[in-house]
């Protein structure tokens, strides 16, 4: 249980770090994903030349430690930023936590040399060292201060409270508006008291959106930079309620807290009411020392972005969990198939074609397979699926789809098939292929609440020119060209250049993962192919799918044992240490194995074969071990063992994909992978390989 869970750890943080190289492939910021300096791997291509320690250390002097307290916030917050600035140049850091302890870092420097901030603004570090001030501040005050307490004559800042300008002799106030912590540093704002015409001016002109609340929640003033925001009417009166949805609980609530606070408010993420499209607006409280009245300064920054990503990321971290559950399961149903379909083939070797009971036998045996191929369809969304091209007839694996496809559309969908005749074969992963297709099909009958008719389409062509499209060039050549044409509800204009982007959809919530199509377009271009479409609202979206045209029947993947070769009794000699967990697995393994003439010998975990291995007159030819099992796993132990018995030879088995353990295998010489559920004929063909390759091998060594 143990390695299994290391084992899905490793798996669910590779998958971390796929998705967001998916998210972040075009960026043109440099995004890193890990925990801190040590463990960062660029996730785009902005960020494969950049060393990060070099970068921050231009603005700091301790980068790693600035990295470790923005990670601890964003682990704790889910999000976190901070900026530091340089007299031409500022770098914006964000980490956001993508979980299982990695973070994604985007480091956003920019010259700001020639930028003109009209703010009074200064940026401190945690100690109040003033690390960057505006040109706005330096012409308030005449000089460039080094500490906060150069600013004002007396502290601590109190939010939105009414500060003496340090040397003003009481005649010039400020209200402080502390942004909050930014990574052990702060981000402070000096703001007009509204006393005169001239600040109400100046007010109207910060480039900071800015509300005036009084107690009962009525805007008394909004200025351009929150009306443009919040798309409000100049000259119409509001209260907050009418602008913004509260933040879980009654909005006077939230406004009696800010007058009775003293110290500044937790920011809350709210939604704006009145904007045409959808808004998230973060707002800091504070009450001010400010007039007669008293009143409420609300900041305002828009988070819709933010409030976007996030949505994306917890929809991630859902995939994440389904992905590991399903590979879970799908892991403990391939033993089950396994152990169904090997004593199948035992019973298979017992009967002739001829017996009553061998048809029975054959369904058997050609249901399992069925359930196979189901389960690898599960172990598709538990990870990223290697390429592994084959030649393929694309109206072949369109028929073998027929039948799921029905069954996937419904009563009220029709769908029809037209093929050419004269089409070419294309070089593309089975699997890969048959996961577009469904997926494609799927989006068309969702299309279709009403029913309609799904028509799938393929031909070939010749292009004698390159075809430009959609920031596409497609080189000249013979294509297959799939079409996937639905007569439903269509997709409007201004979405359809989105759709192949991770996490867009257009269904409604709840109803769709928005990984459907960048799944699609993933595995399109993988395979050197290409999908564009075409869609009007109201009569339909045709998807069309590009494949490189192949004549040549070229041998690109190794053959399997035929299903006739159960039946092949050719008989072998060796020893094979046979290392499973699972009782009716091992159980038919051994009988198989032992059937051709090999010596067998069971161990139910790694630390029993390691004991047996101590037997240092005891010979073994083979290893065949499962990978992941309780206590040791199967990688580990053929290590230790290897130390002691170079040169034998392994065959590792088991229920997870066979991608997934590429790292584990790389340390293990001579070491070959068969994929559970596996026929009677694969593990004898596999382990007879396996001892005739050790046999060339010592030939080849005597010869030397």
């Amino acid at each position: 249980m143990l390695a299994a869970l290391w084992w899905a750890d490793v798996r669910t943080r590779a998958a971390v770090r796929d998705l967001a190289r998916q998210l972040h492939e075009d960026d043109p910021v440099p995004c890193f994903v890990g925990s801190g300096l040590r463990s960062l791997t660029p996730v785009n291509a902005a960020a494969r030349d950049i060393c990060v320690e070099t970068v921050l250390s231009t603005y700091m002097a301790q980068p790693e430690s600035f990295l470790d307290e923005l990670g601890t916030r964003a682990a704790t917050e889910r999000y976190a930023a901070a900026d530091r600035r340089l007299s031409e140049t500022a770098i914006h850091v964000t980490a956001r936590s993508l979980g299982q302890g990695q973070v994604l870092w985007r480091l956003d420097e920019r010259r700001v040399g020639q930028t003109h901030d009209p703010v009074p603004r200064v940026a401190l570090d945690a100690e109040d060292r003033v690390t960057w001030a505006s040109p706005a501040v330096r012409t308030l005050l005449g000089f460039s201060p080094e500490r906060l307490s150069d600013c004002l004559d007396e502290l601590p800042v109190r939010q939105f409270g009414l500060h003496q300008l340090a040397g003003s002799g009481g005649q010039r106030q400020v209200i402080l508006c502390d942004r909050g912590p930014d990574c052990g540093g702060r981000d402070v704002l000096f703001l007009p008291p509204m006393a005169t015409e001239g600040d109400a001016a100046f007010f109207e002109r910060l480039p900071v959106p800015l509300l005036r609340l009084t107690r009962d929640g009525s805007v008394r003033q909004a200025n351009r930079m929150a009306r443009t925001l919040l798309e409000m009417e100049a000259q119409q009166d509001y209260l907050l309620r009418e602008v913004v949805d509260g933040p879980g609980r009654p909005i006077h609530d939230w406004l009696d807290e800010a007058f009775e606070r003293n110290g500044p408010g937790r920011s809350e993420v709210v939604r704006a009411m009145l904007a045409a499209q959808e808004l998230h607006v973060q707002i800091t409280l504070g009450a001010v020392e400010d007039g007669e009245e008293p009143t409420i300064t609300a900041v305002l920054t828009d988070a819709t972005e933010l409030k976007s990503l996030e949505a994306q990321f917890v929809q991630s971290q859902k995939m994440q969990a389904i992905g590991q559950l399903a590979g879970g399961v799908a892991h403990d149903f391939n033993n089950l198939l396994t152990a169904i379909s090997g004593h199948c083939d035992l019973l298979l070797l017992r009967r002739d074609p001829g017996d009553p009971d061998y048809p029975d036998l054959e369904q058997i045996n050609q249901n399992t397979n069925r359930a196979a191929s189901l389960v690898g369809q599960l172990l598709a969304y538990s990870r990223k699926q290697n390429l592994r091209p084959q030649l393929l007839e694309v109206r072949d694996t369109l028929s073998d789809l027929t039948h799921l496809l029905n069954r996937l559309v419904g009563a009220q969908v029709a769908l029809t098939f037209r093929h050419d005749p004269d089409l070419l074969m294309i070089r593309a992963d089975k699997r890969q292929l048959e996961q577009v297709v469904m997926n494609l099909v799927l989006n068309a009958r969702d299309a279709m609440p009403g029913g309609g008719t799904i028509s799938i389409e393929t031909q070939g062509v010749t292009l004698n020119k390159e075809l430009h499209r959609d920031r596409a060039v497609v080189a000249p050549g013979r294509y297959v060209v799939v079409r996937v044409i639905d007569d439903g509800i269509g997709i409007p204009a201004d979405k359809i250049g989105k759709i192949f982007e991770p996490f867009f959809t257009t269904k409604g919530v709840g109803e769709g993962t928005g990984l459907g199509l960048s799944t699609a377009y993933g595995i399109i271009k993988q395979t050197g192919g290409y999908i564009f479409a075409d869609s009007a609202e109201g009569k339909g979206t045709t998807f069309t799918l590009y494949f490189p045209a192949y004549s040549r029947p070229v041998d690109l993947t190794p053959s399997e044992p035929r299903a006739e070769a159960v039946r092949d009794n050719a008989r072998a000699s060796g020893t094979v240490l046979l290392v499973e967990d699972e009782a009716p697995v091992r159980a038919f393994a051994a009988r198989a194995l032992r059937m051709r003439g090999l010596k067998v010998i069971e161990a139910a975990n790694a630390e029993d074969a390691l004991a047996l291995l101590e037997d240092a007159e005891l010979s073994v030819d083979v290893f065949v071990s499962d990978v992941i099992m309780p206590g040791i796993d199967g990688p580990t132990w053929v290590a230790q063992a290897l130390e002691r018995r170079p040169g034998t030879r392994t065959v590792f088995v088991s229920g997870y994909a066979a991608e997934s353990l590429s790292e584990a295998q790389l340390r293990i010489p001579h070491s070959v992978f068969l994929q559970k559920p596996f026929s009677l004929a694969q593990l004898v063909a596999s382990v007879k390989d396996r001892i005739e390759d050790a046999a060339w091998a010592e030939r080849e060594t005597e010869d030397a």
